[in-house]
């Protein structure tokens, strides 16, 4: 496990010897622009696990991507490695659907402490409530990046992700009823708290996620990557390409079904992924939306 080979992976070349949040910032940009959000490894009979080194030779060495659990934990091994004050923490999705946070903290994160400040650190949410750059702790505050405004909320020791986003723009009038669209121009992400969490505390959560008829993981095949401008997904056969700001306060969402014999093509010249085992994509409804 080397960091030279992981920044090689991101394309980050900025130096790395000052554990500052200018270079938390660029290396939390170019990990999501390079790596995805993805929960393939479901879908092709591939176990998904919470070993570090198996994790860094999926992403780094595969050029694979992965789920929170995957990324999130490699990123606070490079946190660990560039001499970052972080702490692991657990949080629970918002069910758009129940209009309720999920029981289990099926999401990790990291806290980050930076001159007396503290940040959350996140890099694999995916799709459209991916953050581009770490946010500060600070309650009530509107931190604008490319996707929207995000906004931690604390409430009796309990914060909450909001993000104020644009209306979307959907050409292809076949998908403008999809149930992986949420037109809500502000909506809820998840919540947590700041009591720490190790690895443990997600192997039992992990195994649920990736086995169980009652996860959403099991329902979707799903990929993305943020981009430049947007970001792209691929959820079961349903390709979309996302542009912020198309036109003053309106994203563009760009949406086609592919057949079947191109999801190989698909994945990897809009992905960068190359799988060794068979997918087989999938997207019953369930409660996702990008």
């Amino acid at each position: 496990m080397n960091l030279e080979s992981y920044f090689k992976r991101i394309g980050f070349n900025g130096p790395f010897d000052k554990p500052d949040l200018e270079t938390l910032k660029n290396v939390h940009k170019q990990h999501t622009l390079s790596i995805p959000f993805e929960n393939l490894s479901i879908h092709c009979g591939e176990r998904i696990t919470m070993d570090l080194e198996f994790i860094y030779t999926k992403i780094v060495r595969s050029n694979r991507g992965g789920w929170c659990c995957e990324n999130n934990l490699l990123f606070s091994w490079v946190l660990k490695e560039m001499g970052y004050n972080y702490t692991t923490l657990g949080s629970r999705v918002y069910n758009s659907f129940k209009k309720e946070f999920n029981p289990r903290e099926t999401h990790l994160i990291n806290k980050v402490i930076i001159d007396g400040k503290e940040y959350i650190a996140d890099v694999s949410y995916g799709v459209s409530g991916q953050i581009r750059h770490p946010l500060e702790l600070i309650s009530g505050k509107d931190q604008p990046q490319l996707p929207g405004v995000f906004r931690l909320v604390e409430e009796s020791g309990v914060w909450t992700l909001q993000k104020t986003g644009r209306k979307p723009l959907i050409p292809n009038e076949s998908f403008t009823s999809s149930d992986l669209l949420n037109k809500s121009i502000t909506k809820k992400l998840y919540c947590f708290t700041l009591t720490p969490r190790g690895v443990d505390h997600f192997l039992e959560t992990i195994q649920f996620l990736q086995t169980s008829p009652e996860s959403l993981f099991t329902h979707k095949s799903i990929c993305s990557l943020q981009t430049p401008t947007g970001f792209r997904a691929l959820v079961g056969w349903t390709y979309s390409e996302v542009t912020y700001n198309h036109q003053e306060g309106i994203d563009l969402f760009e949406m086609n079904d592919i057949p079947n014999d191109e999801i190989d093509k698909v994945l990897k010249e809009k992905f960068g992924v190359v799988l060794k085992n068979k997918l087989t994509p999938i997207n019953n409804k369930a409660c996702y939306t990008i």
